[in-house]
């Protein structure tokens, strides 16, 4: 159930924010969301007694906040001016492979092996079958900005897992997403909207209430159940939820490419992730 909902719950996020760029700019969304999500998680966090330990762990928290999130959803944000939630969608779709990279590009990793190299050119075939086939020129300014969100995104959990992971990791989540609407409060007040229709409220809402409180919440709740690494596998799952919801919302097109690059992406993480098996003891 955790499972299918949290699929569901991060995939949606592409096309809310679509709606709600419209009339909305990238930093007053980032800061609405975050907002919401910090006044429900922070006291949370507070009663479970998951902030005070997080003292010692500024630096790496900072860090990843930086990375994961007050860099990723703005640009992210402001990609979606330009370019279909759909297309968003499967772009961020090969945050696996750069977290591939990554982690094979740690001493303690096992070397690459013949899958990981494979799985890695399949992935970014899929990534040149998008661009090629489904982007136009004008378009390529914001690709490369989704870029940025992708290395953002797959650095994010390195240093959670590098760094913080003796962290209370509910305390991290209220705090991370706290500090990101701190750093887009003073835009907020210097630049306020103007009134908004009753879909960009409920986007904003609906972003900040389940797509980010109730997300993590969720995914804690899945890590307890499943374990860490299979309950990541949730992300596999989002670009194709972006998809159908681009296509029966908003009216975009799902071309041959986009069915094919996004099989080959997500194809390409797979075996760009997986772990070769154990010798057997002798």
């Amino acid at each position: 159930m955790f499972f299918a909902a949290l699929s569901i719950i991060w995939g949606v996020p592409y096309l809310l924010i679509k709606v709600a760029v419209r009339h909305v700019s990238p930093p007053d969304l980032v800061f609405a969301r975050t907002a919401i999500g910090a006044v429900l998680l922070l006291p949370i966090a507070v009663r479970r007694g998951e902030l005070r330990p997080l003292a010692e762990h500024w630096k790496p928290l900072l860090a990843y906040s930086v990375v994961e999130l007050v860099v990723p959803w703005v640009l992210l944000a402001d990609a979606e001016q330009h370019l279909s939630s759909s297309l968003t969608g499967l772009l961020v779709s090969a945050v696996p492979l750069i977290g591939a990279v990554i982690a094979l590009a740690s001493p303690t990793h096992d070397r690459l092996s013949v899958a990981n190299a494979a799985g890695l050119l399949i992935g970014l075939a899929g990534v040149a079958v998008l661009l090629g086939f489904t982007v136009g020129r004008s378009e390529l300014g914001s690709v490369g900005i989704v870029g940025v969100t992708v290395i953002g995104y797959a650095a994010g959990p390195a240093i959670l897992a590098r760094r913080l992971g003796s962290a209370p990791p509910f305390g991290v989540a209220a705090v991370s997403v706290g500090f990101c609407a701190v750093v887009y409060a003073p835009w907020a007040v210097a630049h306020p909207p103007a009134v908004l229709p009753a879909t960009t409220l409920a986007s904003l809402l609906v972003l900040g209430v389940v797509c980010t409180a109730l997300a993590f919440i969720i995914f804690f709740a899945l890590i307890a159940e499943m374990g860490a690494v299979r309950a990541t596998v949730v992300t596999y799952l989002n670009p194709a939820v972006a998809v159908a919801l681009g296509a029966a919302v908003l009216g975009e097109a799902v071309t041959w490419a986009t069915a094919v690059g996004f099989v080959m992406i997500l194809g390409g993480a797979w075996l760009a992730t997986r772990r070769r098996a154990p010798l057997a003891a002798r």
